[in-house]
């Protein structure tokens, strides 16, 4: 009797220690599969990231040479007009920008989730279209049609014997880059809202209909409402991208003479410091100082919306 209590122990210890080894050694299979995207994760992002924050840290002259400085061109750069300036700018296009991409979107959105037939559908496909051109490609084919002397608004405004409008003029580029980055990324934010809306049960809007709401109603007060938390991640997606905004002026800079300098953006003049002026360590510096900025920025935001994202 003895013996059998004590075996029927030993099987009921040694059941736990092979259940133990098998997730041990299953752990060990799925490091082993993500090793490559480790390695590469590493190698393309952490390290060269390191590279640059230690660059930031150290001034290079010729007089001086290279010299440790510590947070100085921290300093320097949060007293930088130029940079300062390129901030105002951003933050004037994330004032327009962010609101007018998310009408657009959420009212696309919003007509298409109310509709049935092939038609949303195909309205789907066509309003996502521009998110896959490439921005440079959608940039280039935007310059094209804003040129004042072989677009399209040349041909149009000449046959009623006008002038066709500068859209890149000093005093126009500003709306021509927001038609530009919310043609470009509506489509993106759209399908975003569209999926959350498609996740709301049917029934919500049964019961709605049961009471007497109308289809405005149904969407503002119901489905808008529902789909506060990915509202939020859209617009933080939208903070982000604004004001990391490079690529389009950088595109139309080229066209529009004159009206974008080089440090229209705090990304653009990171650029020109690097690459015109090889000034690297400064460069690093205002590359970070953008990131300090667009952390505080977008972790404020979801703080503030913590309720709607679902934060606690």
């Amino acid at each position: 009797m003895t013996t059998h209590v004590v075996g029927t122990e030993a099987g009921t210890v040694a059941r736990p220690r092979r259940r133990v080894s098998g997730i041990v050694r299953r752990q060990r299979v799925g490091w082993l599969f993500i090793t490559p995207f480790l390695v590469v994760f590493a190698a393309f992002l952490v390290f060269p990231l390191i590279y640059a924050f230690g660059m930031s840290l150290f001034s290079s002259t010729l007089a001086t040479g290279t010299k440790f400085v510590g947070i100085d061109n921290y300093l320097k750069a949060f007293s930088d007009p130029l940079f300062i300036g390129g901030l105002g700018r951003v933050a004037l296009y994330a004032i327009v920008m962010i609101p007018a991409q998310l009408l657009v979107a959420l009212g696309a959105a919003l007509v298409l989730d109310s509709l049935s037939t092939w038609l949303s559908k195909l309205s789907r496909l066509l309003i996502f279209a521009p998110y896959a051109i490439p921005v440079v490609i959608g940039a280039l084919m935007w310059s094209f049609l804003y040129s004042p002397r072989f677009g399209p608004a040349s041909t149009i405004f000449s046959v009623f014997g006008l002038d066709a409008p500068n859209f890149l003029a000093s005093d126009s580029i500003f709306y021509s880059l927001v038609n530009i980055v919310t043609w470009q990324w509506s489509g993106y934010y759209m399908i975003v809202i569209y999926a959350a809306l498609r996740s709301i049960d049917p029934a919500v809007y049964e019961a709605a209909r049961i009471d007497g709401a109308n289809g405005w109603q149904i969407a503002t007060r119901i489905k808008v409402p529902m789909i506060s938390s990915s509202m939020v991640m859209v617009i933080t997606f939208a903070l982000i991208g604004t004001l990391q905004f490079f690529t389009e002026p950088t595109v139309l800079r080229s066209i529009a003479s004159g009206a974008l300098p080089a440090d229209y953006t705090p990304n653009m003049y990171a650029y020109a410091l690097a690459f015109s002026y090889s000034q690297f360590n400064y460069a690093s510096t205002i590359a970070f100082s953008l990131a300090i900025v667009v952390f505080i920025g977008s972790f404020g935001f979801l703080f503030l919306t913590r309720k709607q994202s679902g934060l606690k």
